[in-house]
């Protein structure tokens, strides 16, 4: 057990503040996660609220990290896979109590400078939203007790654009951004297309697929936060791609 690992954010990196993320090691336990095991009734009451308004919510299974650690090493975690009603009711508690989210944005950079995102269909839980393609870790994403980041952004990827992570060139090592209990972990891939080919490349495997969780894609090419419904830290890591790196 490391002793580093808390339910407290008190040693987390200032908010908004993107910061450099040598390891990323995200253990899962088995069993209940104990913000199920304390709120189970109002988790189950807020779920019939949601599905009542959404009935195209699936309840998966998806993974909410317990106790973490972050210093200048890397992240640190211990998790445990809770059905996504679990996490709606979380995330309304506007970070109180314990529980922490943490996942990943794969930043898809075209040949021409643009960011390609994309936004969420009107079914799912982030109705218009616009972010780059991603999901939280699931059970797909665990590997001999440990959450495989890299493998979930190229599933997230595949899934929902139809592109292939392994065509691209990452720049860089991964980042991350801290906001109340949560902690968007991104890394730069570099695509030899040009903006118009991927958005194409999107649109193309939009008409194949069944599920759309998308409506579209979205060329980005400033960090300005008022040009998209951004979701979550999309702004501070726009800034920091056109602003801010090297």
């Amino acid at each position: 057990m490391n002793a580093a690992l808390s339910e407290d954010t008190a040693g987390w990196p200032p908010e908004q503040t993107v910061f450099a993320v040598p390891s990323i090691e995200l253990r899962v336990l088995p069993g209940e996660h104990p913000v199920r095991l304390r709120h189970l009734d109002a988790i189950e009451a807020n779920w019939d609220q949601e599905i009542a308004a959404n009935p195209m919510l699936y309840d998966g299974r998806m993974v909410l990290q317990h106790r973490m650690s972050i210093d200048p090493s890397g992240i640190t975690g211990e998790a445990y896979v809770v059905p996504f009603s679990t996490f709606l009711w979380w995330r309304k508690q506007m970070g109180q109590g314990t529980g922490m989210h943490v996942f990943a944005y794969p930043v898809i950079a075209s040949s021409d400078g643009a960011l390609i995102a994309i936004r969420m269909g009107e079914h799912t839980a982030n109705p218009g939203s616009v972010y780059f393609a991603a999901g939280s870790l699931d059970e797909h994403d665990i590997f001999d007790g440990r959450c495989d980041v890299d493998r979930n952004m190229a599933r997230e990827v595949s899934e929902e654009t139809g592109l292939d992570l392994g065509e691209a060139v990452p720049e860089g090592g991964y980042h991350g951004v801290c906001s109340g209990r949560t902690v968007t972990l991104f890394r730069v891939f570099r695509f030899a297309r040009t903006a118009e080919e991927l958005v194409a490349a999107i649109e193309r495997h939009m008409v194949e697929t069944d599920d759309q969780e998308i409506s579209g894609a979205v060329t980005i090419r400033s960090a300005d936060p008022a040009a998209q419904p951004y979701h979550g830290a999309m702004p501070r890591i726009l800034t920091w791609f056109f602003e801010e790196r090297s």
